[in-house]
């Protein structure tokens, strides 16, 4: 049997099913750690860069190149550092476009499989969507009393 004809969430067991959501759902977290690791690296950059245009040209600069110190002058390193600042640029630009792929081929995973993420237990069973009038749902799940709800204390 082809899987055109195979019924849809029919063909795979729970465990496979929420293993390829796993699976999904780490390789987007893996993609955002790439984009946070060369934010980082793009950061050091700018600092550089900035660093070594405040400079004499001439001046004696060291860069490491592949794990060798290499010695030139600033005007050699510093367009190759704006080079590779630009492509780390572009590169964290590509990435952050596969993350919302990502995102969307786990929502369609998500609607395919009929999988519903279920939110953090409230405190005895209380929705903060559905809190009664009176109420505030804190970020935290925890109803708190409004102020014109609460009676004066000093008036009983």
């Amino acid at each position: 049997m082809a899987d055109k004809d195979k019924p849809k969430g029919k063909s795979l067991t729970n465990e496979q099913i929420l293993a390829g959501f796993n699976q999904l759902r780490q390789a987007q977290r893996s993609i955002n750690n790439k984009i946070i690791e060369l934010e980082n690296d793009l950061n050091e950059h700018v600092l550089v860069i900035d660093a070594l245009k405040a400079v004499d040209q001439d001046r004696k600069c060291f860069r490491s190149i592949g794990g060798v110190l290499v010695e030139r002058n600033v005007k050699e390193i510093l367009p190759s550092v704006i080079e590779n600042k630009e492509m780390i640029a572009k590169t964290i630009e590509a990435l952050k476009s596969k993350v919302v792929e990502k995102g969307q081929e786990i929502n369609d995973y998500m609607d395919k499989h009929n999988i519903k993420i279920r939110q953090e237990p409230y405190d005895k069973g209380e929705n903060p969507q559905e809190s009664k009038p009176g109420t505030q749902a804190s970020s935290s799940g925890i109803l708190v009393a409004d102020s014109s709800s609460v009676a004066n204390p000093s008036s009983s």
